[in-house]
């Protein structure tokens, strides 16, 4: 072992029995440096070498999976009925209100109060009023009535679709379905 490397490292031995030196720079003359430094030193790219071309590893087969949906179970689907059928009540009561509002801020009721009291004329007595009759406050609360039926309504029928889903499949088998990964 040499002096220069106190703690020999495993797989580092040098070849020949010769031990490693460290590379020396050469000494540089005053002038030399002088030189050096006035020139601009241009690195020149290193040649290119081709890719190694690599062959991709083949594609797997997608694997196909052919399943029968048997059953379904009649609590899942009352609670994802409900859940979607709320969102829809809340979209409508949101959509007759802003509905109310743009037909209002057009002016589309004032524009029909003056055309049916130009037919009724002036033996007709009291003018027509529209707003009396479609208020906001009126076309949201028919909104919400009707919201609320439909949750009711939408919540059974789903229900008792996978009720029916459930017979008809114990005697026909059900829906096949074929799931596949990609």
């Amino acid at each position: 072992m040499s002096t220069n490397n106190p703690i020999p490292r495993p797989g580092s031995a040098p070849r020949g029995g010769t031990p490693a030196r460290p590379a020396q720079r050469p000494a540089q003359s005053p002038t030399t440096t002088k030189a050096a430094a006035a020139k601009p030193v241009v690195k020149r790219p290193a040649p290119k070498t081709p890719p190694t071309l690599v062959k991709p590893a083949p594609k797997a087969k997608a694997r196909r999976a052919r399943l029968l949906v048997s059953k379904v179970d009649p609590w899942s689907v009352l609670k994802m009925a409900f859940l979607l059928s709320v969102a829809l009540g809340i979209i409508t009561v949101v959509a007759s209100i802003v509905l109310w509002t743009v037909l209002d801020t057009i002016g589309l009721f004032d524009t029909v109060n003056s055309f049916i009291n130009d037919i009724q004329g002036k033996e007709g007595g009291t003018p027509f009023d529209l707003l009396s009759i479609v208020s906001l406050g009126q076309v949201a609360s028919f909104a919400t009535i009707v919201a609320v039926v439909n949750v009711v309504l939408l919540t059974t029928l789903s229900v008792l679709s996978a009720w029916l889903y459930n017979i008809s499949a114990t005697l026909v088998g059900g829906i096949g379905v074929t799931l596949t990964d990609d």
